[in-house]
């Protein structure tokens, strides 16, 4: 910012209202217009701010189209702030005038938005009455356009200061616009603030703007809250860590710190997760930004593989080590390589961490050598309540001793998106007990969070209690083939479940069916994992981490009570195959089993939905 940009942001901060959106210098638009200011309030609409720091001595020539300044290097013609500004605005207007949702219906204004717009310049360095003595200046600028030096000093009163934003709206609107309709704004003019990928194939071509809104537009236009885009936005330089709830949007500003990253990086982006299915979400969601060329998105141990064959060094032998210990060894060979300089630390723009917790303690301190300590840029997500793999919950871990320098730098987010307030209040219900805080505590790192509900309601879960596991199958592929019929795509229904016989019945069912299903763990790994392939995903509950789906099917339950690992193990797994569910959430199991009979009673809990 300019020592004006700085003065004017302060004053936004101090005098305006808590129901006052204010962004500075954010790209909007497919175009990636750079206002300096927007300005959104319910109640007065839209305003477009330019400021310039310009003094009466160096203005040589103003005129409607251009302004000549003399500067240090010569005079220097640049466009007119006010006609900069009214150009973005109407911009603004054009785009917001495809959605019908967002303009009148009455005859006299058919078509046109539904609020105010407006637009103005503000000149730190002259003041009202030096403005008003310059007869050219006034005729160039329409003086109520325009806000003056003496008009934001800090004395000046917030009624009177904000009065003068009022002032550049050429008329008021006695109805204020709704939640629903500021978030639509935010989604139209912020593309990178949207959420799904369908929603991203909207105005995605660079001239768009021309052409008539798709017929399709979704009623429901979702996009990050507030808190979400302004902690995406503002993150900064350093290492940070977010611990969120699942479903808080973890994963959504990863993407677009990505995007912020990705606009200038001498070296690649490095994006780490746990589970293979998870990197194969993460690498689509990368292609769909079009940031393929400088995100690298790969789970850890592929990334460690490939570092190996990248500096050509040996890898651990297949004889002398196998399963875990393979996997253990390949870590360990990188490390050793990393500690002799065999491969060079610093080689990344940026790393990026999703489902953290997963991480175990010497593969953190590996990853936070590998960012390049000029850009400084560490971001690590983190859930404690989802740590299913036992290490976190055996060590006591500091991310200071690990190279992780976030102190003061760790941002909690409580509130769930993903789930409905049934599906959430259901799962914790169920996995609550379950749910405490290990011993994996740090300075950094906060005690377990209670996840919050967004509000978003929707049906209760269902629980199917079937005598035996085939009855189960068959009702899965009957409800499949139900919710196709009416609309639902296959890959929006996800089947997950615990162990690998589970699979095999399903698998071998639906193809028989003619169901089409694609089982992305059935190597044990997912490589092949396609998101957006039209088929049923058959996933573990391991690997559903970090995936989310309309549709959440989960057969066989009345089993896991019997599984190998503790019931808290259990409990915490089902909790989180339980919260993949976005809309619609089906679990079947076994009256007899323990399991059933607790989610049961966690049902019956629920509050009866108010109409």
């Amino acid at each position: 910012m300019t020592a004006g940009e700085r003065r004017l942001a302060q004053r936004l901060e101090d005098k305006l209202e808590d129901d006052y959106l204010v962004w500075y210098d954010v790209p909007v638009g497919h175009k990636r217009l750079h206002p300096d200011f927007i300005l959104l309030h319910p109640q007065w609409g839209l305003i477009i701010l330019e400021v310039k720091d310009w003094k009466l001595e160096t203005l040589c020539q103003v005129n409607p189209q251009t302004v000549t300044l003399l500067t240090a290097e010569g005079e220097k013609t640049v466009r007119n702030p006010l006609e900069q500004a009214r150009g973005y605005a109407l911009e603004l207007a054009k785009m917001l005038e495809q959605d019908p949702l967002l303009v009148e219906d009455q005859q006299a204004h058919r078509g046109k938005v539904a609020f105010p717009y407006g637009y103005g310049v503000v000149l730190t360095h002259i003041t009202r009455r030096q403005f008003d003595a310059q007869v050219g200046l006034c005729q160039v600028f329409e003086p109520h356009l325009v806000i003056c030096q003496d008009e934001f000093y800090e004395a000046v009163d917030a009624i009177a200061f904000q009065e003068r934003l009022w002032n550049l709206f050429p008329y008021a609107f006695g109805t204020p616009l709704t939640p629903e309709q500021i978030d639509r704004i935010r989604w139209h003019i912020f593309p990178d603030i949207r959420i799904t990928a369908k929603q991203l194939t909207l105005f995605s071509d660079e001239h768009a703007e021309d052409q008539e809104v798709e017929a399709e537009m979704p009623d429901l236009l979702q996009v990050m809250d507030v808190q979400q885009e302004q902690l995406a936005r503002s993150m900064g330089d350093g290492h940070r860590i977010i611990h969120g709830v699942a479903g808080s949007g973890k994963t959504l500003i990863l993407i677009h710190r990505c995007l912020n990253l990705a606009e200038k990086p001498d070296q690649p982006i490095l994006v780490l997760c746990f589970n293979v299915s998870l990197a194969a979400k993460l690498r689509q969601m990368i292609q769909e930004k079009q940031l393929s060329g400088r995100v690298i998105v790969r789970h850890f141990h592929g990334w460690c593989n490939d570092l190996l064959r990248q500096y050509r060094l040996p890898k651990p032998s297949p004889t002398e080590f196998q399963g875990v210990a393979y996997i253990k060894e390949l870590v360990e060979q990188v490390i050793r390589s990393v500690e002799t300089g065999k491969i060079p630390v610093g080689s990344y723009a940026a790393v990026l961490i999703d489902e953290g917790h997963d991480f175990k303690s010497d593969w953190l301190k590996l990853v936070a050598q590998m960012v390049n300590p000029q850009t400084n840029a560490l971001l690590l997500l983190y859930d404690d309540a989802q740590s299913i793999y036992g290490e976190t919950q055996q060590r006591k871990v500091s991310f200071k001793r690990l190279g992780i320098q976030a102190q003061g730098r760790t941002t909690i987010l409580k509130l769930n998106y993903r789930n409905t307030y049934e599906t959430l209040t259901v799962a914790y219900e169920f996995a609550k007990d379950c749910l405490t805080p290990s011993d994996a505590q740090d300075e950094d790192v906060p005690l377990l969070i209670q996840p919050q509900s967004a509000g978003r309601r929707g049906s209760k879960p269902e629980l199917i209690q079937l005598p035996n596991f085939q009855q189960e199958v068959e009702y899965l592929a009957h409800r499949a083939q139900q919710l196709h019929e009416r609309g639902t795509a296959w890959n929006e229904i996800a089947i997950i479940y615990r162990a690998r016989w589970m699979a095999e019945r399903i698998y071998k069912h639906f193809q028989q069916m003619k169901i089409p299903v694609e089982w992305v763990n059935r190597d044990g790994r997912s490589r092949d994992y396609r998101p957006a392939a039209a088929s049923i995903k058959l996933v573990t509950m391991h690997s559903s981490k970090g995936l989310e789906f309309p549709v959440v099917f989960i057969p066989g339950i009345g089993f896991m009570h019997s599984q190998n690992s503790s019931e808290r193990d259990e409990a915490r797994l089902l909790y989180i195959a339980m919260t993949r569910a976005i809309h619609q959430l089906v679990i079947t199991g076994d009256r007899s089993s323990p399991f059933v009979q607790r989610l049961e009673g966690a049902i019956a809990k629920l509050p009866s939905l108010l109409v």
